[in-house]
């Protein structure tokens, strides 16, 4: 389990956001997943040996705050730009996981000034099927069972015990859940422009995909990439919907190649 590292408020724009600085070297930014998962994962500690890993918490996760008229990962995709302007940051390399690729893909589309590169860890954001097709399961109405087994190849190696964690936790926990459906409900888990801005990335892409996740299929993010001009793709065998937290030393090695 990784240990946590200096725990700032950083103003984006008029927004209280939580920020998480980790190591030292060149920047990278790392966008955490609807459950924030990553803050206690062990790869943050390899990526903060070579680099200084800065972690916001998007608006509504963590402690950050979540004023009523951000409504969507495109606004937060702003958000987050505007905490890259805050610290003063450049050649920035952003790795987004889940939710938190999302955001990156969103971002890369409006501004890669302080962007080197970008890693998009099984990222939602677009429609890839028809209009009655269901490119992401509905993990809020499908039994919590089944998502589990959707999310993770060995759903009992990555459960959490809520029984021992304390109020703070619990109230973390509970945010970062209402902020995801609040952002990500309706349209469910894309946003229709989005599709049509990827074009516009205009920095070296990396999109890496669990061989096993069932909440969004590997088809799924083979035809996300290809709507990112000179994207890669690549492949975590025998992982789910979390190839960073579940083969986190296959994970690395895939990461490794195209950061280093």
């Amino acid at each position: 389990m990784s240990g946590r590292g200096n725990i700032t408020t950083v103003k984006a724009g008029n927004v209280a956001l939580e920020v998480e600085r980790r190591g030292a070297g060149r920047p990278l930014l790392l966008l955490a997943g609807e459950e924030q998962l990553e803050l206690d994962a062990a790869f943050v500690d390899a990526l903060a040996a070579k680099f200084e890993v800065i972690i916001p918490s998007a608006p509504g996760f963590g402690h950050s705050e979540r004023p009523d008229w951000i409504g969507s990962p495109d606004d937060v995709s702003y958000l987050i730009l505007d905490v890259i302007a805050a610290l003063g940051l450049s050649d920035v390399t952003v790795v987004g996981c889940s939710f938190g690729g999302w955001v990156a893909a969103e971002m890369a589309t409006k501004n890669t000034s302080a962007i080197s590169r970008l890693v998009l860890v099984d990222p939602y954001g677009v429609k890839i099927g028809g209009p009655y097709d269901r490119d992401v399961l509905d993990i809020w109405t499908e039994h919590p069972v089944k998502v589990a087994a959707a999310k993770w190849a060995d759903p009992e190696k990555n459960k959490r015990d809520f029984s021992k964690m304390n109020d703070d936790q619990l109230t973390v926990v509970a945010r970062n859940l209402e902020s995801f459906a609040r952002f990500c409900w309706d349209p469910y888990m894309h946003n229709p422009k989005l599709r049509e801005r990827l074009h516009r990335v205009n920095v070296p892409t990396l999109v890496i995909w669990g061989e096993k996740d069932g909440i969004v299929s590997p088809a799924y993010g083979e035809a996300y990439a290809k709507l990112i001009p000179g994207a890669t793709f690549a492949i975590v065998p025998g992982a789910g919907h979390f190839p960073h937290l579940e083969k986190p030393e296959a994970f690395m090695e895939t990461l490794n190649g195209f950061i280093n």
